[in-house]
């Protein structure tokens, strides 16, 4: 959602600081790779409690991610394989951070609450699975009530405010939930349309 609106005011900030570190001889992978390096320090850290650092790792895993583009953009190094990279390190940031939440969970709360952050991470990569298939075979998948960026800004919430994450957590799971059955749904309508279309050409 948030991605689709802002994405074109969000580019004219980060074109020109794109510009800055190529100067500077920054290169777009090495911004990706920091990103997970930063994840795997959240996800160590939330782990074991500390969830306001957590929260300052999550904050700075957001920069990497949103500069690397830029920074292809403006060397002239934009690639499929720079692509495929920032979308897997995107992935394997938001599984580190929830395994993070897990294995506090599994240290601190009672019963089977670890599932929860388990579940959450598990359905939003249904999410991005979905996007990922359907544009694969040339289908539009984007949108949706929670994205990357709303997962982002909640899960912040969820670790500055500790007291309140699961609740925020049980709110992340269904918002996604609901994102993951409107993906399927404007998938399933366009792949019907082109299967209608397939078999009006033929007969």
């Amino acid at each position: 959602m948030f991605d689709g609106n802002l994405r074109s005011a969000v580019d004219k900030i980060l074109d020109p600081i794109g510009v800055f570190l190529c100067r500077l001889k920054v290169t777009a992978d090495a911004l990706t790779f920091t990103g997970i390096l930063i994840a795997v320090a959240g996800a160590i850290v939330i782990g074991r409690g500390h969830m306001f650092i957590g929260f300052l790792c999550l904050l700075l895993t957001g920069i990497p991610d949103a500069l690397d583009g830029a920074v292809a953009k403006a060397s002239g190094t934009a690639s499929v394989r720079g692509a495929f990279f920032d979308s897997v390190s995107d992935r394997i940031a938001d599984s580190l951070l929830f395994s993070g939440i897990a294995w506090h969970f599994a240290s601190e709360e009672p019963g089977h609450i670890m599932m929860l952050p388990v579940a959450v991470m598990v359905t939003a990569l249904l999410v991005s699975y979905q996007r990922a298939k359907a544009e694969s075979l040339g289908f539009d998948a984007k949108g949706g009530i929670m994205e990357r960026a709303e997962r982002f800004i909640v899960l912040a919430l969820g670790l500055l405010f500790d007291q309140i994450l699961i609740p925020i957590l049980w709110v992340m799971l269904v918002l996604t939930a609901i994102t993951a059955c409107q993906r399927f749904l404007k998938i399933w309508k366009q792949a019907t349309r082109a299967m209608d279309s397939l078999n009006g050409e033929k007969s």
